[in-house]
């Protein structure tokens, strides 16, 4: 019976004894302590020390889990971590991982160290991750890895077979073999089931499945990604230009592209610019941060000068600035609801095919009815707190007023921007927050102005 799987759980009494080894140098202890960790979680757990001491704990298990360790590093960690070694050091750890991994890993290294650690690579290996180092990292060549399991077309079941079982050295995790012509051109893919179940003298040509996706190297990684989610595939091979067989992208490298793109999102939406991460120096938090914090800041001061236009209104009836915040508030939340909707929508590509003008008649019903509701609950509210009917009806008349823009501001902004060729997750964030605060003002004073003074 298999045993079921126990999560590594890192508290502060665990991290504080883990320390007190490292303090003391006692091997004996964090050897046995990692011993049935996972090589991830031992990722994590290094998280909490130096560079210094996580190599000391490195060193003391075997070379191909401290690859493994080393690769499982965020990029930013891992940049830091490798200046404190040596160039031969840095040759054994990359000689245990697949082609790609260690091409991901020489772009991050200083040019001169990255071409110290490539010539001292193991000839396969150095040859592989020379061919990937020439694409970019975001396009399907430099996602790619070499190794994969390939058959030529005339051979036999029994001749695959044994060549498999060469190749598998390797060549650690394979989900089916590629079938190639003489030219090494892509022909189709063999299931692993097929060949088993198949007569040994069988020509695998005949066997194999023509139908096969097959990726160009030159896609951009998030192309590959929404084509592997879309077919539900757990590997496609990469062709060139010629339709060459160069290599295979798997799940688990489009699982950290789709992870990468979230959280790429999700900062935009947040109003960062860059990537940072929060052990990052405070310089570079600033400067992430600042420039979306400068444009609300910007924005506030012109929600402050365009209300002193209407001082005099103001003045005559102060009441009316009691609702400022709650006319901003709603519509800055019905923007922000609009536009996430719509850059959700935007990575799904059946979007386009249902068309602008039905998504922004349903948006604009959509409005209709959560003004109207608001507006009602509003109106009522007021009524009963203030006892002022013509006010009350007026501050309803704007909510209602400022929630059919607001939602079409937030509608239509991450589709201009998208067709602009900008990320449309920028209409997210503070972007539609401070739009939508100018709008909101402008829409309550002008309805204000014209039917209560």
């Amino acid at each position: 019976m298999q045993e079921p799987i126990v999560e590594f759980e890192l508290t502060k009494e665990f991290r504080d004894r883990f320390q007190e080894a490292l303090d003391k140098q006692d091997s004996v202890f964090i050897r046995e302590t990692l011993t049935d960790i996972k090589p991830a979680d031992i990722t994590e757990l290094l998280y909490e020390f130096t560079s210094e001491e996580s190599k000391y704990v490195l060193n003391l298990l075997p070379v191909d889990q401290q690859a493994e360790i080393i690769n499982d590093l965020d990029s930013d960690t891992r940049k830091k971590f490798l200046r404190i070694y040596e160039v031969d050091e840095i040759v054994i750890l990359l000689n245990q991982l697949a082609s790609d991994d260690a091409a991901d890993i020489l772009h991050e290294l200083p040019v001169k160290e990255r071409e110290q650690v490539l010539s001292a690579l193991e000839p396969v290996l150095k040859s592989q991750v020379t061919e990937l180092l020439r694409y970019e990292e975001n396009v399907a060549g430099g996602l790619m890895a070499k190794e994969l399991m390939k058959a030529r077309f005339h051979w036999t079941v029994v001749q695959c077979i044994d060549e498999i079982r060469k190749q598998a050295e390797n060549v650690s995790k394979f989900y089916t073999v590629y079938v190639v012509d003489d030219e090494d051109k892509l022909i189709g893919r063999v299931a692993l089931q097929d060949l088993i179940i198949s007569d040994a003298r069988t020509i695998v040509g005949n066997i194999c499945d023509k139908n096969i996706i097959a990726i160009q190297t030159y896609q951009e990684s998030s192309e590959v990604a929404e084509i592997m989610k879309k077919y539900d595939l757990e590997s496609v091979p990469v062709v060139n230009v010629h339709e060459h067989l160069v290599g295979r992208i798997t799940i688990d490298d489009i699982v950290d592209v789709i992870t990468e793109q979230a959280e790429e999102e999700r900062q935009l939406m947040t109003g960062i610019s860059e990537d940072i991460e929060e052990d990052d120096s405070v310089w570079r938090n600033t400067r992430a941060r600042l420039p979306w914090l400068l444009i609300g800041i910007v924005g506030g001061l012109m929600n402050a000068k365009f209300m002193g236009l209407f001082e005099a209104e103001l003045s005559r009836i102060t009441a009316i600035a009691f609702f400022t915040p709650l006319i901003q508030a709603t519509g800055g939340n019905v923007g922000i609801q609009s536009s996430s909707l719509v850059v959700q929508s935007l990575a799904n590509p059946g979007y386009v095919d249902e068309g602008h003008w039905n998504r922004l008649v349903k948006v604009f019903f959509v409005a209709l009815l959560n003004g109207f509701f608001l507006s009602v609950l509003v109106l009522g509210a007021n009524i009963v707190l203030f006892r002022e009917y013509q006010l009350s009806m007026v501050v309803s008349v704007a909510l209602f007023s400022v929630v059919v823009f607001a939602s079409f501001i937030g509608t239509i902004t991450p589709l201009v921007l998208n067709k602009l060729g900008f990320n449309p997750a920028l209409a997210a964030g503070p972007f539609i927050t401070t739009l939508n605060d100018l709008l909101g003002l402008t829409i309550y004073f002008f309805i204000v102005h014209l039917l209560l003074i």
